[in-house]
């Protein structure tokens, strides 16, 4: 199964909730590769901000109230792309308005924000999905797909790492702002092994902390009955960012950086070896579009990254946290 093309999506409304570096690739994906089109942008440090971000991006009106943003009747859905201590308050705030959201990666802080935003989009009915947009690239389709035609056997190991060098990004070392390698970089690991193996049987991490609180970098090794994960992550220098699949009969290779649109390689056993090109520009509009298709559907969760997925990962991540000492100031 190929991955759908964004454009044949149905069309609909997008505010925005953030006007930082991630909102700006969001809001190109949208404008040049989905029949969608970006209405709002909301910046709460400053209107200035928000008002540079619309100019820029063609993001129709500035806001710096997110409730005014989320008030309007002509948007259907809002991408929430705040840092991370900041993720559930504008998702609660869009779902109670109405809207359909999409909440940027790592979903929140914890599992307990997590269920809070998860139970309020429950009881309104909406479509709210975890900006995880490794899962809709057409490289990982490819994946799914050669897997599930038993091309390297069973899975046995996967093997991935997100390492960037990011001493000089100040918000990287803020434990107010739930900084460090493990929300920020460490869910993409952490995420693939999930999306291919499932929930562990158990998970040991190691981690070495900043003196300001936040983790520099993260060692996890995730057990499984039959398989195994070796995951790293780091902020404090750049890795190769490939991962691979192990299986009984061969191996999947994934060129970096693997949780971008790119390029893999089926190797088996036998020497054989099947290429896929995955690259494409940007790779944001294939999230954007999987919204606008669940919205039209009246779906309230995505079959491809469904609340389930968002609630074991987080788990996970806890889980880690608490091996590695880590905790916020807003959890003490």
């Amino acid at each position: 199964m190929s991955a759908p093309d964004p454009m044949t999506a149905p069309a609909i409304r997008w505010g925005i909730l953030g006007a930082g570096g991630i909102a700006a690739k969001f809001a190109e994906a949208v404008k040049d590769y989905t029949s969608s089109s970006v209405v709002a942008v909301a910046s709460a440090s400053s209107l200035e901000k928000a008002q540079d971000f619309a100019k820029a991006h063609d993001a129709g009106d500035a806001y710096q109230s997110y409730a005014d943003l989320v008030a309007r009747d002509d948007v259907d859905a809002v991408y929430v792309a705040t840092t991370h201590n900041n993720h559930h308050e504008p998702a609660i705030l869009a779902i109670e308005a109405g809207k359909h959201v999409l909440v940027e990666k790592a979903f929140a802080q914890n599992s307990l924000q997590t269920e809070e935003i998860l139970v309020t989009a429950e009881e309104a009915g909406v479509f709210v999905m975890e900006a995880m947009w490794t899962r809709h690239l057409p490289h990982v389709y490819e994946l799914r797909t050669a897997i599930a035609a038993g091309e390297i056997g069973e899975v046995t190991c996967v093997i991935a790492d997100h390492g960037q060098a990011l001493t000089h990004v100040p918000r990287m070392y803020r434990a107010d702002l739930a900084g460090g390698a493990l929300l920020d970089l460490g869910v993409y690991p952490i995420a693939f092994a999930h999306t291919f193996l499932g929930v562990p049987d158990k998970v040991t991490a190691v981690g070495q902390l900043t003196d300001g609180g936040v983790d520099n970098q993260v060692a996890m090794i995730f057990d499984y009955p039959r398989a195994q994960a070796s995951l790293h992550t780091s902020m404090v220098s750049k890795s190769a960012n490939t991962a691979q699949i192990i299986g009984t009969e061969g191996r999947i290779e994934v060129d970096g950086w693997f949780y971008t649109p790119t390029t893999i390689r089926v190797v088996k056993d036998d020497v054989t070896i099947r290429e896929f090109d995955g690259r494409v520009d940007n790779g944001f509009q294939f999230q954007a579009a999987e919204v606008a298709r669940g919205i039209a559907a009246g779906l309230t969760e995505s079959p491809i990254m469904p609340w389930k997925a968002t609630r074991e990962v987080m788990a996970l991540m806890d889980l880690v946290r608490s091996q590695i000492g880590l905790r916020y100031p807003n959890e003490q």
